[in-house]
């Protein structure tokens, strides 16, 4: 069984192709630069690669190259697309109207698109890579959607309701939404295992913590509160997010620029965070080594995050009543061992305590952080949403 799983941004499209026999990666890759100049990225299991600039207007040409790639020259894995069993897609937001893995129609993509003022970087590129998919695709070869908010709909209403009057989440919907599900879940089921425990039993604080970043308490399997909200700006300060910020901070800081509301969103999202802190730039890699050089608004940035990330993990133990387990994962979760002591440091309170060799020798791979005598386990769990989307997808397609 061969499944494709794509994960369309606004200007770019990875995918990886597995075989979900043996759940290997056959290969993967990704079209970046989407609707500038264009640009792909390819490489197969065997170390096989295929590089190229290439012109990429819309999603579909980049999918064309996809299959392109895929199916021919030296770097092709397979004949043809019809080896494939079918496609899943990681979709960013799917509100109240999905709150499982879904097949793909016509109207699925619409109501996609309609809910693109929720998560306006992701959900039009997501409709518009479903439409170049099916342009491409077989018509026989099923798709599917898996949404990252799906895995937060456990979420109570004390915990996913706004203050503001009731009828803007009666009519316009508005509350608390979260997102990263896909992956919160992948590394919350990882944790369990490797700690020899049912899920049911734990209590596991998630931190995915990348360019876009989000904690969940995870009670039972099943996530109970979240950091991000309405949207993914929500939550602990990011690569160019503000994160949470006091509504009157908007309002005024967007009434000194005078700003419209789309200029006021696009400050919030894109100039913000590690890089409206520091003024040197958006990736945690450079901020450490600012902070290391003695740079102070990177070291400020840093020690925001971490400070940050420490509140949330005591506000989520009490929302829990405790907690068994907290883990790190995404791209600085799982390589920077700076945030992750940051985090942990001065936590004895709840009993956290890490073996500091370990945690700055750990890159990238399940390790276990936490010393003998810590009260908490902390783990570093490497997250794999790719697969998560295809075994999904395979789950769906099998019914």
């Amino acid at each position: 069984m061969i499944i494709l799983v794509v994960n369309a941004g606004s200007s770019s499209l990875k995918y990886q192709l597995l075989n979900m026999d043996d759940e290997s990666v056959i290969a993967k890759g990704n079209c970046d630069r989407i609707g500038i100049d264009g640009h792909i990225a390819h490489k197969t299991s065997d170390g096989r690669k295929y590089e190229a600039d290439c012109s990429f207007p819309t999603h579909t040409e980049a999918f064309e190259k996809l299959v392109e790639v895929l199916t021919t020259g030296d770097a092709a894995v397979i004949k043809s697309m019809s080896e494939i069993n079918a496609v899943g897609h990681r979709i960013v937001q799917g509100a109240e109207i999905f709150s499982e893995t879904t097949l793909v129609t016509d109207e699925v993509i619409e109501k996609i698109e309609e809910l693109k003022e929720l998560a306006p970087v992701h959900n039009h590129a997501h409709a518009l890579a479903l439409r170049a998919c099916k342009k491409v695709l077989p018509a026989e070869v099923p798709q599917a959607v898996v949404f990252d908010t799906a895995f937060h709909q456990t979420m109570p209403e004390k915990a996913f309701m706004f203050g503001l009057p009731y009828e803007d989440y009666e009519n316009l919907h508005v509350r608390k939404y979260g997102f990263h599900g896909t992956s919160h879940r992948f590394v919350s089921a990882a944790l369990a295992k490797a700690m020899g425990r049912d899920i049911k039993d734990l209590k596991i604080i998630s931190c995915h913590l990348g360019n876009g970043s989000s904690i969940t308490a995870v009670d039972a399997g099943k996530s109970v509160d979240t950091t991000m909200g309405f949207t993914p700006l929500d939550g602990v300060l990011m690569g160019t997010r503000c994160g949470a910020v006091d509504p009157s901070a908007v309002t005024f800081v967007m009434e000194k620029h005078g700003f419209t509301a789309a200029e006021m969103s696009d400050y919030m999202n894109k100039k913000s965070g590690f890089i409206g802190v520091s003024g040197i730039s958006s990736d945690n890699r450079d901020i450490t080594a600012a902070a290391e050089k003695g740079d102070k608004r990177a070291k400020l940035a840093s020690e925001m995050l971490c400070y940050q990330i420490k509140k949330y993990i005591g506000a989520f133990t009490a929302a829990m009543n405790g907690t068994d387990a907290i883990l790190f994962t995404g791209g600085i979760g799982e390589n920077s061992w700076e945030v992750r002591e940051g985090v942990c440091k001065d936590m004895e309170y709840f009993g956290i305590k890490i073996d500091c060799d370990l945690n700055k020798s750990t890159k990238g791979t399940l390790t276990k952080l936490s010393t003998p005598d810590s009260k908490i386990e902390v783990w570093v769990v490497p997250t794999n949403e790719e697969l998560l989307i295809a075994r999904d997808t395979l789950a769906l397609i099998s019914k």
